[in-house]
C-alpha cells in the first residue's frame, strides 16, 4: 500500500528534525508503542501493541534512518513482526521544508503486511494504516508545537514571563533539544 500527505508544523525544520530524531517523542508519537530505544545511528527498536479488524498482537520491530540530508530529508525503513498475527514492512520518506508558518512536513510511505493481517483485506488494512499515519503526525504535530491553547481571555496586565512560558511538554522537548 502506498500514502503520502502533507502537513504544516509551526516551528523551525531544525527543531521539526530534531523531533523526528528523538526515540521520546517517537514514542509519544507511535499510537500504541510501549517503548522506544536506539539512536538514529543505531536505528531504533518498538515495541507496539494494536488492533487491526478483529486481530489484536502486539508488534516488535526495528526502525533505521537512511539517506540522511539534515534537516531536509530521511528515509525510514522499518519490520514489524507480531507473531501469529503476521508482520509489517515499509519504508517512509520524510522531507521538510521551510514554510510561511514554519515547516512543510511531506511523508510517502510504502507498506506491506503479511500473515494474518493480509487476510483481513486490503480494504481494512488500508484504512488502519492510513488512520494511523495520520494519528501519528496528528501526535508529532502537537509535541513539536506544544498543545493546543484553549480560546480564553486575554489575561489582565500579570507577569510578562508567564504568558511568554511555553507549554511543559514543548518545554521538556526543547530543554533536551539543546541539551
Amino acid at each position: 500500500m502506498k500514502m503520502n500527505d502533507s502537513r504544516e508544523i509551526a516551528a523551525t525544520p531544525e527543531v521539526v528534525w530534531a523531533a523526528i530524531l528523538d526515540p521520546e517523542v517517537l514514542k509519544q508519537c507511535i499510537p500504541g508503542c510501549e517503548s522506544m530505544e536506539g539512536s538514529p545511528e543505531e536505528g531504533f527498536d518498538a515495541t507496539v501493541v494494536q488492533k487491526v479488524g478483529p486481530v489484536k498482537a502486539k508488534f516488535s520491530g526495528k526502525v533505521n534512518l537512511e539517506d540522511m540530508n539534515p534537516p531536509n530529508s530521511v528515509k525510514l525503513v522499518g519490520e514489524g513482526k507480531g507473531g501469529a498475527a503476521g508482520f509489517a514492512k515499509g519504508e517512509a520518506t520524510v522531507t521538510l521544508a521551510p514554510s510561511d508558518t514554519g515547516t512543510t512536513l511531506t511523508y510517502d510511505v510504502d507498506a506491506k503486511v503479511g500473515g494474518k493481517l493480509a487476510q483481513l483485506g486490503s480494504r481494512v488494512i488500508d484504512g488502519f494504516a492510513k488512520k494511523m499515519a495520520d494519528q501519528f503526525f496528528t501526535n508529532f504535530q502537537n509535541v513539536v508545537e506544544g498543545p493546543a491553547e484553549e480560546a480564553a481571555p486575554e489575561p489582565a496586565a500579570e507577569e510578562p514571563a508567564a504568558a511568554e512560558e511555553a507549554p511543559a511538554e514543548k518545554k521538556g522537548f526543547i530543554k533536551r533539544l539543546f541539551s
